[in-house]
């Protein structure tokens, strides 16, 4: 699809600049899932790089195994008391071996990940000015543009005042809505191609976006790639420092060996309790695990989609996701991108580095839980589609961990839940079922024995390992005077952290229940679409959650009533789970709406450092976004007759297809009818699908309509 950048101008008050510039196309040959792997380029693995990552990955494997050996050796003992295990008991422990494998391996990670930020950071990656240009690419899907163009004005400025010419911004828009695709063009028109040798902004909407958010970046790439040796790609509700940006492009050029490297975001702007939950967990949590991750994954990281900078080359040749057999969930495009466009990267011999020191990248995180549960679905899908990619051929270690821990992520929601369910069967089997004394030959008989001592013990030690992390961050922040008085103090921090340790452990029972829901949908073949992120706060009525959130009150409920049958013993060991599964409907009503959090707020509680300490560019952000006023919703049609240079530069960015033969396309069809026969505005609104309105604001002769429109409907 060719896009016609000139146009011809009569009129200085009507003239217009291109929306793109001119294409430089690049290759993009699709992959598949099988291929030869391809030793590591320009050798990037220095002696040390060698011993650091050997060392670390050495760490994290004994640390693991060691703990695992322990707890799964101390549950055998637990209910091999007798020589008669049941087939219960031996199931109950599978499925604690799993698990508690998982939550050692997290350990193990938070564990080096504590050690190393204890040190001082000797070793600073390499940079060297940076001779070409970047991209900066911002994928949108119907995004709230007054909010992206507060962010994308200060990152520009930011960038023409430290490094002019050497960066470009693309908005890749997906928007597939007639009315937001209007607005967007109405929102970036005065910053398009502003300051072309300074700065420039350039704006795309594709018409099919088809492979969603990965075919949206490789269209980018096979267009205009070759005309840019990196590009930094963000997302709708990000924000970067120049400085930051600049630290990027100088990395990757000293690094000719290396294709990508992911920045660690920081979480900024949340206003509800949910969002403070992540955020602050993220700033004083998040580094730990950072560091751990770093280490071990060496030259064979992960991307997270966004707030990273990539060789293009490297990615073009890399990079193109097979398209997998079948249909979807399973089969179909990949809808999980990053893991796999990292992966492959990886096997085409291109390193991949997570450099956690990189300051000035943030992001922000979804408003409540019902959000939270929204973005489980798609992100499950993603990750469970990824299975055969874990045994294809040319693929490291590393990389199959990580496709593993993205399995793992919601699969061990099913394995905690199995686990519990199994436990309480077990229970039951004991109250109801008579025991078989003499099951085994034998003068004496077999007593049912249960070490609740032994068992104890574990309990504690396994609560310990999940908690650590939290621990070591908390530490890590508290003997670090400067950082700690950010977050409020030693006793706000002491305090925060409690809280959310407190509220994590209630919220996740309701997120284990919905992502073991989410696991067997997409077994049983159900899609879970393309639903675009939250960027509100989130706030619901007490009807919409308890709709969301009765079936986990009554799972709760039911578990409840089942264990204090059982036992009181088990009835209080359970609540922690029950209890937060009997609350779901309140607690995520206090997830969302920032007038719920004002007590916290006001109390400094889950305080964030940059909320004490705000970035230059945030607090330009927060002063930007205080100016912008609400809009009313409007339909496309009407924006684009009440704004004529609106209206002709829309039509200026569309396709030209004189000359082409005519197409049949039903929706067009049926938009002209109802645009020629309606009598008002409102009358049109009512008869116009959205298929319809698109299909006509997309096609230049029907555009031309619009111009007799207003007279028609006086």
């Amino acid at each position: 699809m060719s896009v016609n950048l000139r146009i011809d101008k009569t009129d200085k008050n009507t003239a217009f600049e291109r929306a793109l510039p001119a294409e430089a196309p690049l290759s993009m040959p699709r992959h598949g899932v099988y291929e030869q792997g391809l030793s590591m380029r320009h050798n990037q693995r220095t002696f040390f790089y060698i011993l650091r990552t050997l060392v670390s990955r050495l760490f994290v494997l004994i640390v693991m195994l060691g703990l695992s050996y322990y707890g799964i050796t101390e549950i055998y003992g637990v209910l091999s008391t007798t020589n008669n295990v049941t087939y219960l008991q031996w199931l109950f422990l599978i499925l604690f071996s799993i698990n508690f494998l998982w939550v050692s391996f997290a350990f193990a990670q938070a564990l080096l990940g504590f050690l190393l930020h204890l040190k001082p950071r000797l070793i600073k990656q390499p940079e060297q000015e940076a001779e070409f240009t970047t991209a900066i690419l911002l994928p949108i899907y119907n995004e709230d543009p007054l909010r992206i163009k507060a962010a994308l004005k200060l990152m520009r400025e930011d960038l023409l005042a430290k490094a002019p010419g050497k960066y470009a911004f693309f908005i890749l828009s997906d928007t597939n809505k007639a009315d937001a695709w209007v607005a967007e063009e109405q929102a970036f028109l005065d910053l398009v191609n502003k300051d072309e040798k300074g700065c420039p902004v350039y704006y795309r909407r594709r018409q099919n976006n088809h492979e969603r958010k990965a075919g949206n970046i490789g269209d980018w790439v096979k267009r205009w790639g070759a005309s840019y040796e990196a590009m930094i790609v963000l997302d709708a509700d990000s924000i970067m420092s120049a400085e930051c940006m600049l630290t990027l492009s100088r990395r990757l050029a000293a690094s000719p060996g290396v294709g990508l490297i992911q920045t660690l975001p920081t979480i900024v702007r949340a206003n509800t309790l949910y969002g403070r939950l992540q955020q602050f967990a993220n700033h004083c949590f998040g580094p730990i695990y950072a560091e751990g991750l770093s280490a071990w994954h060496g030259l064979s990281s992960n991307f997270w989609g966004h707030n990273a900078i990539i060789r293009t080359r490297a990615f073009a040749e890399s990079s193109h996701l097979p398209i997998l057999p079948g249909k979807p969930p399973f089969g179909g495009h990949v809808l999980s991108h990053d893991f796999i466009e990292a992966a492959l990267l990886r096997r085409a011999g291109w390193g991949v580095r997570f450099d956690t020191d990189i300051q000035a990248t943030f992001e922000e995180s979804p408003p409540s839980l019902i959000d939270v549960m929204i973005r489980d679905r798609r992100w499950c899908q993603g990750n469970l589609q990824h299975t055969p990619f874990m045994f294809a051929q040319g693929f490291v270690l590393p990389t199959r961990l990580h496709i593993f821990s993205g399995l793992m992520s919601y699969l061990s929601a099913v394995f905690w839940l199995s686990l519990i369910v199994v436990g309480l069967a077990i229970a039951v089997q004991a109250r109801y079922v008579r025991p078989e004394y003499f099951a085994n030959p034998s003068l004496f008989p077999t007593w049912p024995v249960f070490d609740s001592e032994r068992a104890l013990t574990l309990f504690f030690v396994s609560m310990a390992i999940v908690i650590a992390p939290k621990i070591f961050g908390w530490f890590a922040a508290l003997i670090n005077i400067p950082r700690c008085m950010k977050f409020g103090g030693p006793i706000l921090l002491t305090l925060s952290t409690f809280m959310e340790m407190i509220m994590s452990a209630l919220y996740a029972p309701i997120l284990m229940v919905h992502q073991f829901g989410v696991v067997v949908n997409i077994f049983r073949g159900k899609d879970s679409g393309w639903m675009p992120q939250s960027r509100d706060d989130g706030a619901l009525s007490w009807s919409a959650v308890a709709r969301a959130h009765v079936g986990h009150t009554v799972f709760g409920i039911i578990l409840a009533i089942i264990s204090l049958l059982l036992s009181k013993e088990m009835f209080y060991w359970l609540l922690p789970i029950t209890g937060g599964l009997m609350l779901s409907i309140p607690l995520s009503w206090l997830s969302g709406g920032a007038r719920r959090t004002k007590l916290i707020k006001w109390l400094g509680l889950l305080r964030a450092p940059e909320e004490k300490f705000p970035a230059p560019i945030l607090v330009a952000l927060e002063e930007q976004l205080s100016h912008i006023e609400p809009q009313h919703e409007q339909h496309a049609f009407v924006r684009l007759l009440h704004d004529p240079q609106l209206c002709e530069w829309h039509i200026a960015q569309l396709p030209d297809n004189t000359g082409n033969p005519p197409e049949f396309h039903p929706p067009r069809i049926l938009a002209e009818w109802k645009v020629k026969h309606a009598n008002s505005f409102q009358q049109l609104e009512s008869w116009l699908e959205p298929s319809e309105s698109l299909a006509f604001l997309s096609q230049r002769d029907c555009l031309q309509q619009l111009k007799s429109l207003e007279k028609h409907f006086r």
